[in-house]
This record gives C-alpha cells, structure tokens and sequence, in this order.
C-alpha cells in the first residue's frame, strides 16, 4: 500500500520506518527543510534503538521517502497519517493547530477519496474537528471527495518504540466505517499474524483510549511514589513492598518503581490533557489532579535529600549527576527530572559535572554553555573532585558501579540514588552513605 505520514517526530518516523521495513510505499512529510535534508542524507535527529538502520535501509531501496511538499504527500497515498506535535497549551489541553493545519492541507489538495488517520495523541473529540476541516475546506473549493477520519492511537514506548510498533500488543481502530476498517487491517496485516491484536471501536472511545492508558500507568507510578514516601516515615522498606504487592496478578511489576517521578513527552502532557478535557465537561477529575500533584512533589525530592544533608549550604559544592534523560535508551529530556535537580542546584549556588550515555548533545541545546554545568565523557569523569553523586537515570551502566573508587573520589562519600539501584547494605559496606527512595538512609562512614 501507499502510505503518507505527516510528521517525523519520534511517532511518525518510526511508524512510517516500520510500515516501510514490510513493505509499504511510505512518503514522510514534515515543515521542517533542514529534518527532511537531514534524513535524506540518513541522519536520524532522535536516538532510538535500531530505528537508524531502519530508516536508512527503506529510504536506500525506495520505499521510505521524505519531502517537504505537502501537495504530493496528499496526493501520493489514499491513506494519510497525521503525527505531528500536540504540545499542551497554557492550559494544560493540547494545542491542535498543526494536527489541523495539515487537515487544511489535505483539504486543499485532494484529488480523490481518503481515509485521514489520526496517531498523534489528540483530545476526545478531534476526529469530529478534523473531519469539520476537510469538509469546509473541500466546499471552500467546490470540490466533493469522500473521505473518512479514523483514531489510531500509538502506544510507543521511547527507548523500545521499534519493537513496540514491530510487534505492538494492540491495535486500536476507532471507526464506524466497514470499508476503513477493512483498509486499516489490511495496512496492518503484516503485524496481526499469530492472533489478532485489532480492536475496533467508535471514534472517541479510541482517542480517550490513549488519555486512558497513560493516566492509569502514571497513576501506578504516583501511587509507589506515595507509598515510598509513607515506607521513609514508618521505617519500611519499599523495594520489599513492591516485591509484595508486585506478586499479586492483579497488580503486577509494571510501572511501580519508586523514583524521582514521571518525565517525558507523554505522561505529563497526557495527563494535563485529560484534566482539562474532563475540567470543560464539568467533572473534576480528583484522582488525576492527585496524580499531578504527587508526581510534581516527587520531581523535587532528590534535590531536598541533597539540600538537607548539607543543611541547605549548597553554595560552591559540586554534585556529579548520573543520568540526564527522562529514561534509558532515550535523549529526550523533555520533562525530565533531571532538569527539575539541575535548576534546583543551579539556584542554591551548586556546580554540576552530569554524564549521560546519550542525552548530552540535547543538555548542551537546552542550557548552552554554563560555568556551573560541566557535561563530561564518562561515569568516572562525573564523579572526580565531586563532593556528591546524585543519580536520576537507570541507565545500564550505572547499575555496577566501583564502590571503592566512588567512595575515594567523592569527598562526601554520599550516594543520592533516584532509582533505587542499589542495596544500601552494600553501599554502606564501602563506607558509602546512600539516600534512595522509600527506604532508610545510610549514613557515610565516620559522619
């Protein structure tokens, strides 16, 4: 099949790479002169694993294209994804205007009939508003195209978005049109084999699918998070909690970690979205504000553990930071806790030696050169002359580290983990102090 992708962020690329790699005729759209050269040239603006060998290998036997021309992305496919940007407005709601501008557009260069698809993440009701476009659009030009908008909502994780788009655990079509339906299963054949993964629903029920999903796993998160602070007050440990309740079925291990909060370009904007879209209905979602909340306070929490350790004196010390971006196998710091620490520490009169695998070129783009920023080639680097190390990324590569040598080169020989990576018995028993989350802080030998 022909397929349009309006969009090469980290949803469109992937999802126009993967639909290519089975052997689709894919042409990718984007506003962006400079992403679109880029990528003709196979280089990927993202870091996500195997998508680089991917792209280059589809766009070199012609089946993954990228153009900015707009008119022939409409005309080359009966079948057009939109995947731009939704970013929340000051409100909290997404902010439509592209996903709509290339509603527009497709009204303005139609030739035939076509079936729109909406995979960008977008509030209950943006279907109807899409359709609402093409129809004006379309009597704007006298012209009489039968087309149809279907939701398709994506559930990619960063960090395994291939494999979740490769082999993705369900399908969700929100469409009351038959021959759509039968289109859209044909598109997604090729992903459907060993049982089938497509569930088919009306429209809004689809989009507030996507809302659905990432407010509930953020919800785990929160509550972990709650009860990890209420394990500190009542010297429990929560990595035993977890391993408590995890074991029942009915819960599971997902998504109940204990950390420094959720970050991302998902579950903070998704859940600011679905506040607002139920504000306008007139019911207050009490659970979701909760969620907010919790994760808005937890954001903070490193940085208090830090400031209380030095009394609040944090004017001239150095901190090592392991771990920029939100999560591992990403370099996406949007909403990341990690920046959250860094202003904090930047504002109390601290310097910061910060490693991350893969996140420093966009560290370097968001905060640009600083005296009290110090981005360094390696985990080993972070650590020498610091007189801390806090960490916020569960990175591999931090999940071994030298005890020994932390504890020689960090003048203070305090650990503040995040991510709870370690047991503190064995941190302690290199004369380390170590302050995680939900568990009893050790102190420093000799402190």
């Amino acid at each position: 099949m022909k397929v349009t992708v309006f969009g090469t962020g980290y949803v469109g690329l992937v999802q126009g790479a993967v639909l290519a790699d089975v052997g689709h005729q894919v042409l990718c759209v984007d506003v962006d002169a400079a992403k679109v050269a880029a990528l003709q040239a196979g280089q990927i603006p993202i870091h996500e694993p195997g998508l680089d060998k991917l792209v280059t290998s589809n766009h070199a036997n012609g089946r993954l294209r990228f153009t900015t021309d707009a008119a022939e992305g409409v005309q080359h496919s009966e079948v057009i994804f939109l995947a731009v940007g939704t970013p929340p407005d000051e409100d909290g709601s997404a902010d439509l205007q592209y996903v709509l501008a290339v509603a527009r557009t497709i009204a303005q260069h139609m030739t035939g009939p076509r079936i729109v698809i909406n995979k960008s993440t977008v509030p209950v009701g943006t279907a109807d508003k899409v359709r609402d476009v093409i129809a004006q659009g379309l009597a704007a030009r006298g012209a009489s195209y039968g087309f149809d908008v279907v939701s398709n909502p994506e559930f990619l994780k960063e960090g395994a978005a291939v494999a979740d788009c490769q082999r993705p655990d369900r399908i969700i079509i929100g469409t009351g049109n038959p021959a759509s339906e039968a289109r859209l299963r044909e598109l997604y054949a090729p992903f459907n084999r060993n049982h089938d993964r497509i569930v088919v629903m009306d429209v809004r029920s689809a989009e507030l699918t996507k809302y659905a999903a990432n407010a509930m796993l953020a919800t785990k998160i929160s509550f972990m998070n709650e009860i990890a602070n209420l394990a500190e007050r009542l010297g429990a440990n929560v990595e035993a909690v977890r391993r408590g309740i995890g074991s029942d079925p009915r819960i599971g291990y997902h998504f109940i970690y204990p950390g420094v909060g959720y970050g991302g370009s998902c579950f903070p904007k998704d859940v600011k979205a679905l506040v607002r879209t139920a504000q306008d209905t007139g019911f207050e979602p009490l659970l979701l504000n909760a969620v907010e909340a919790r994760n808005e306070a937890q954001r903070n929490v490193l940085f208090e553990r830090i400031s209380a350790f030095y009394g609040g004196l944090l004017q001239g010390k150095t901190i090592a930071l392991w771990g920029l971006a939100f999560k591992p196998n990403t370099d996406d710091m949007r909403e990341a806790p990690s920046r959250n620490l860094l202003e904090a520490l930047w504002a109390a009169g601290a310097r910061v030696q910060a490693y991350d695998p893969v996140a420093m070129k966009e560290a370097q783009r968001i905060y640009g050169e600083r005296e009290d920023l110090v981005l360094v080639d390696s985990v080993d680097a972070a650590v020498q002359g610091a007189d801390c190390l806090a960490i916020v990324t569960e990175w591999q590569i931090f999940r071994a580290p030298d005890f020994e040598q932390l504890a020689a080169s960090l003048k203070d020989r305090m650990v503040f983990d995040g991510r709870n990576l370690y047991d503190p018995a064995l941190v302690a028993s290199h004369g380390l102090g170590y302050v995680s989350i939900g568990r009893q802080p050790v102190q420093p030998k000799g402190h």
